[in-house]
């Protein structure tokens, strides 16, 4: 099958029912998307397909439907994503582990609704799990996000 990944065309030889996070990972070398629970309820394996926000881990690789973007896909060091500065601006990273798929769902929401309220937020990023609580953290890096969107946009 051919998967699009980061602008990339990748030709696979994998079963159907392989889910993405493996091609992802063990066929591809991908590494930003992280396997966390295989069920889609953490969110660590989050990438974008066709600029939304899916659970890479539960998704068999035949059922995808678009361009998958990683988080490697969506910044560079040279070039971040405004997702990616305002997470190292408000210290939102502890141990980090989840913090790729913590990063593709905010940009996801805030690439569908660019001023998002706390509900908005809250909601958009109830998925995505932190074992070291940052979610204050997560909900200012998005607030600053948006402003800066804003910001661009006038």
């Amino acid at each position: 099958m051919q998967l699009i990944v980061n602008g990339k065309m990748h030709q696979v030889d994998v079963e159907d029912e392989m889910p993405l996070l493996w091609v992802l990972r063990d066929v591809l070398g991908i590494t930003g998307p992280k396997y966390g629970c295989g069920v889609a309820m953490c969110g660590a394996c989050t990438v974008h397909i066709g600029g939304e926000a899916v659970r890479s881990c539960s998704l068999p690789a035949a059922d995808v439907k678009g361009d998958i973007t990683t988080i490697e896909g969506l910044g560079t060091p040279e070039a971040m994503h405004v997702v990616q500065k305002v997470w190292i601006m408000h210290q939102v990273a502890q141990c980090g582990y989840c913090q790729s798929g913590q990063i593709m769902s905010a940009a996801a929401l805030l690439g569908a609704n660019p001023n998002p309220s706390d509900d908005d937020i809250d909601q958009a990023m109830s998925g995505n799990l932190c074992r070291c609580g940052t979610y204050p953290r997560i909900r200012a890096a998005i607030k600053t996000a948006a402003r800066e969107l804003k910001g661009r946009a006038t």
